[in-house]
């Protein structure tokens, strides 16, 4: 990702480590690990904003969708029509 790295020391499991060495690539593994973590990080903030902003959306605050999203959205469109025939 042509990113600077630093070496940091992380204790694992050893089976872990014993299959990330039976199954990649000497010159790999820190590429491989580095990615997971990434990917795990992401995950992270994504629970966690999905945790904040749980509840945030109140359906009295949005009585025009009383009737579903499919019928707003089509009467939306159906009154966008008549304007753009003329």
């Amino acid at each position: 990702m042509g990113s600077v790295t630093k070496q940091a020391n992380f204790l694992l499991p050893e089976d872990l480590i014993d299959e990330l060495r039976r199954v990649v690539a000497k010159r790999e593994q820190s590429k491989v690990v580095a990615e997971a973590l990434r990917k795990e990080l992401k995950r992270l903030k994504l629970k966690g904003a999905l945790e904040t902003s749980f509840g945030a959306w109140k359906d009295k605050d949005h009585p025009e969708l009383k009737g579903g999203t499919v019928a707003f959205v089509r009467k939306l469109r159906k009154s966008g029509r008549l304007t753009r025939v003329k």
